[in-house]
């Protein structure tokens, strides 16, 4: 037998979606300048920034970040700003 879903158990499974943030590779922005990026929008730490930046560089794209759409929409925003190409994915 299945139990059926309140709305409130809907909302809550809806905002608790995970989504991610994928750094897509350019050739304007330094590896500096993306590790700093980063370090101070996505809380990664120096180790973790240097190795996504790798990876974007070489494979053109790699995941930087996972969360709800509500708390990655801000973090995807101010990246775009500072002129890193990103976008926000299921």
């Amino acid at each position: 037998m299945t139990e059926k879903q309140s709305p409130k158990q809907k909302l809550h499974n809806t905002n608790t979606k995970l989504y991610k943030i994928i750094l897509y590779n350019d050739e304007v922005n330094t590896f500096d300048f993306v590790i700093e990026m980063l370090m101070r929008y996505c809380n990664h730490n120096l180790y973790q920034a240097e190795q996504c930046a790798l990876i974007t560089h070489y494979k053109g794209k790699s995941i930087v970040k996972k969360g709800t759409y509500n708390k990655l929409e801000p973090i995807a925003s101010t990246l775009l700003d500072n002129g890193l190409s990103v976008e926000i994915e299921k």
